[in-house]
């Protein structure tokens, strides 16, 4: 039962959109198997000047998975795909599912340390990785660990397959490639050989169940060390039919990814959004503005959804024309707060409005959307664009600290249940049982509900700043800086101070060819906004360090 008995988000602008559906499918390789039924010879990827149809994805990952299954991996077994935004990726976690085997993403950022907290953790058997990341990063690791297994001690054994990104296309954009080159791997298979030597056989049939788990997405340690989100066949499949439904998705429309696919908003929002709907996934390595510019003109792309930090990458970019973009018909955003500035700045230069929306890995991407059509509204006392309405089948509401229902417009923690919610995290019983009580997830988020239903994203828990007493959400801050005509990229953190406890610094980048001083920053706030919020430190970047998603790390930030 939900908390908010009147259900205030099924109201007048949802009321062509059902406040539940019933799933067409009930695991993700499903979603696949019926793409491939109805349109074989469709894209399913599209990399540069290369192109996989559904049927050469499917006999592809056919010919993996028969060779990991040769190889000792069978149903349940973790195998863990740490690339970028390669087609490589896609085979690879097709090949997994049609094991019965568990896919583990895996930032390619992630240096020897943290491959192995999330290689020990999850127990992966087989782990493909670029040939660059094998010789400078994962080779040496795995000697480190023969050693200490020769020793006694315990330790990560993992066989390794290893590809490149020059592969499946022959362009070699120079923006990207420019020092790419072919490092066969000492130690580890070919992934192209191992497929080629495998050509025309194809594992056993596997029953997958909607509870079966199909991936552990490790959060992103942002609160702490990276836990397993249990992500199973049924979460993945469901959000991949909200994708459609509620985005309004065309079958065999080209989907843009431009979100990392290790992470949930490419595995889901790329992935999952283009086997529902049988189109051709557009994936381009890694993020370059001017080369997913050119993506989406030469491909035609009609959806994308990414951070905010893309969409203002590609506003600023001094190439970009409405042209560019002129094949699109949905945009969305999520995963930061967005700036009511910045959306209609996007609007003003391509003539497209950015949709929110909200959801975070345990949610299997959204939670919450903008309906295709409408505008998320502006709260008038904070500033905040709402990120949208729950989607299909969610139950949301605002809690206080004991997860208790908060009135319509007061401040607490964005709590959610639905099918997209994941059971838990891998081998954390205790962690698991602390965020999700009797089905509802506690984000961690806090927000507030409006009477109309709109849910609105304040910040996280732990981002507030405390300033002599007074609560100060660095969101608040960051958007009034947004509407300054320089600043391209702001973040807002709390340091300690003798006097207030902790105060407020702003740490900005400036949009290029444009000036401000931090004094001018801050005068500029100072107008804005009441005594205690405006930053009493403003500092100018060139860059803002952000995970490979795009969301800027306020914690690197802070020193």
């Amino acid at each position: 039962m939900t908390p908010y008995d009147s259900k205030p988000w099924r109201s007048s602008y949802t009321a062509d959109l059902p406040a539940t559906i019933t799933p067409d499918f009930n695991d993700a390789l499903s979603l696949f198997r019926a793409a491939v039924a109805r349109a074989p010879q469709q894209s399913a990827i599209l990399y540069f000047d290369g192109a996989l149809s559904y049927a050469a994805l499917d006999a592809q990952s056919d010919a993996l998975a028969s060779a990991w299954l040769e190889r000792g991996c069978s149903r349940g077994d973790r195998i863990a795909i740490y690339l970028q935004n390669l087609p490589q990726f896609v085979i690879a976690l097709v090949a997994a599912w049609k094991l019965g085997a568990v896919a583990v993403p895996v930032n390619p950022m992630n240096r020897a340390r943290e491959l192995r907290v999330l290689l020990a953790d999850s127990g992966a058997r087989m782990l493909v990785c670029h040939e660059s990341l094998y010789a400078d990063v994962v080779h040496p690791f795995l000697l480190q660990e023969a050693e200490a297994a020769a020793r006694g001690e315990p330790a990560v054994q993992t066989a390794v397959m290893t590809t490149s990104e020059l592969e499946w296309q022959t362009r070699n954009d120079p923006r990207l490639f420019s020092n790419a080159q072919r490092r066969p791997a000492d130690g580890a298979e070919d992934l192209s050989t191992v497929i080629a030597a495998y050509r025309g056989r194809r594992p056993p049939p596997v029953r997958l169940a909607p509870d079966d788990v199909a991936m552990l997405v490790y959060t992103s340690g942002t609160t702490g060390v990276p836990k397993g989100a249990m992500n199973t066949h049924g979460n993945v499949a469901f959000n991949a039919q909200v994708y459609r439904d509620w985005i309004g998705l065309r079958e065999g429309g080209p989907i843009l990814g431009v979100a990392p696919l290790f992470h949930i908003t490419g595995l889901v929002g790329h992935i999952g959004a283009a086997f529902i709907c049988a189109a051709p996934l557009i994936l381009a390595c890694r993020f370059e503005p001017g080369v997913i510019l050119d993506a989406i003109r030469e491909h035609r792309a009609e959806f994308v959804i990414g951070s905010i930090t893309v969409f203002i990458a590609l506003m600023n970019h001094p190439g970009a024309t409405r042209e560019h973009l002129a094949s699109m018909r949905r945009i969305y955003s999520g995963g930061a707060p967005i700036p009511p500035s910045v959306v209609d700045a996007f609007r003003d230069r391509f003539g497209l409005y950015i949709h929110n929306g909200y959801g975070l890995t345990e949610t299997n991407s959204p939670t919450h959307c903008v309906p295709v059509g409408r505008e998320a509204p502006v709260d008038p006392a904070s500033g905040a664009l709402a990120v949208g309405v729950p989607v299909f089948n969610v139950e949301s509401y605002i809690g206080d600290d004991e997860g208790r229902p908060l009135p319509v417009g007061e401040v607490g923690e964005i709590i959610s249940r639905g099918p997209m919610i994941v059971p838990g995290y891998w081998n954390k019983p205790a962690e698991s049982a602390k965020a999700i009580v009797d089905g509802y997830f506690r984000t961690g988020d806090v927000g507030f509900m409006d009477a109309q239903g709109w849910f609105y994203l304040v910040d996280r828990k732990k981002d507030m700043i405390n300033a002599g007493g007074y609560k100060v959400w660095p969101r608040e801050v960051e958007d009034v800086l947004y509407t300054h005509p320089a600043v391209r990229e702001a973040a807002v953190v709390g340091v300690p101070d003798s006097y207030r406890g902790e105060t407020v610094k702003a740490v900005v980048s400036l949009k290029p060819g444009a000036q401000a001083t931090p004094d001018a920053l801050v005068a500029y706030c100072k107008e804005r906004m009441a005594a205690y919020k405006y930053p009493r430190i403003v500092e100018i970047i060139a860059e803002l360090p952000k995970t490979v998603t795009g969301k800027i790390l306020r914690r690197e930030l802070r020193g």
